[in-house]
């Protein structure tokens, strides 16, 4: 359940990086979305129980949302849309 929770995060915000958009202008989002997946990485990180490596997967996949978004931020500063 987790493990689809995180997932369907990290297309979430891979898609809106994505989007030219989204990204032009506007840090906020990415700040926030940073905000969010350093918090469910936090989140995943207090469970007691690995449940067959899936937690450790899980935040594994978080902390390459995390990666990905801040390359987005990264690539929208130096792009003009």
């Amino acid at each position: 359940m987790v493990k689809k929770i995180v997932i369907a995060l990290i297309v979430v915000f891979l898609m809106g990086g994505a989007a030219g958009s989204w990204a032009a202008g506007h840090w906020m989002h990415f700040e926030t979305a940073l905000d969010d997946l350093r918090h469910a990485k936090m989140e995943l990180e207090k469970g007691e129980h690995n449940f067959g490596g899936h937690k450790d997967k899980a935040i594994e996949h978080v902390q390459r949302a995390i990666e990905e978004t801040r390359m987005c931020a990264e690539y929208s500063e130096h792009r003009h849309y």
